[in-house]
């Protein structure tokens, strides 16, 4: 999946709504389409916002609020309480939408996407090139993306698989490709030789599982002679 980018796992077909859209009208369709945010196009097919589910909650949730007590009318602030009330009592798109938008670019990774999903705990993010809406990427996407075999995988020579264990073993400060050989048979890696613990021989099989081509992987090694140890 690390060769994937926005544009090969986003939605294209985007469903929107303008500013003035009511907000009843955006929770009929979030309801009926089964979706879960429509992004704001003004008229000139800008991007301005996103509706969330959230924010549709958050709106309900608003309208039992209770009166400010003289605490909170002293030490609030006018600014943000004014558009906390308009959020949550806004009528339109324009009024309840998400204005601050983690968007990325067509070419941005797929690993560089799930990174932002997990870092900012969102699951969507809006694909946007010179200001237009191009697309849309949820979670749902990355993990149709996950479970599809790699396009590079294909045809992968077990010496160019070999290579690339190797590689990603040497990154990686608790792999010894002193110690611990490699080899690779019509797809499936063979771990040689010694380990220092159980919780490197189970990296080692994570590691090789990651790397396109490998379609299994074999534990063949020893638990580190204490003589290798303390020569290391």
């Amino acid at each position: 999946m690390t060769s994937l980018t926005a544009r090969d796992l986003m939605t294209p077909d985007v469903v929107t709504v303008p500013p003035e859209t009511p907000v009843t009208a955006i929770a009929r369709l979030l309801a009926e389409r089964g979706i879960s945010a429509v992004p704001v196009l003004d008229h000139d097919g800008r991007l301005r916002g996103i509706v969330t589910e959230a924010d549709l909650i958050r709106r309900l949730a608003g309208a039992e609020d209770r009166p400010a007590g003289w605490l909170r009318r002293l030490l609030g602030n006018p600014a943000t309480e004014a558009e906390r009330y308009a959020r949550t009592h806004g009528v339109t798109a324009a009024d309840v939408m998400t204005e601050q938008l983690v968007t990325v670019t067509p070419d941005t990774t797929a690993t560089h996407v799930a990174h932002l999903l997990e870092e900012m705990g969102i699951r969507r993010v809006l694909v946007v090139e010179g200001g237009r809406l191009r697309g849309l990427v949820s979670r749902a996407d990355l993990l149709r993306a996950l479970v599809a075999p790699p396009p590079e995988a294909q045809g992968l020579s077990d010496s160019r698989i070999r290579t690339a264990v190797l590689a990603a073993m040497r990154k990686q400060p608790w792999a010894d490709t002193f110690t611990t050989m490699v080899e690779v048979d019509h797809g499936t890696v063979t771990f040689h030789g010694f380990v220092r613990s159980e919780a490197v021989r189970r990296a080692l099989r994570v590691l090789a599982e990651n790397v396109p081509g490998v379609i299994g992987v074999v534990d063949d090694t020893q638990p580190m002679p204490a003589y290798l140890s303390i020569a290391a």
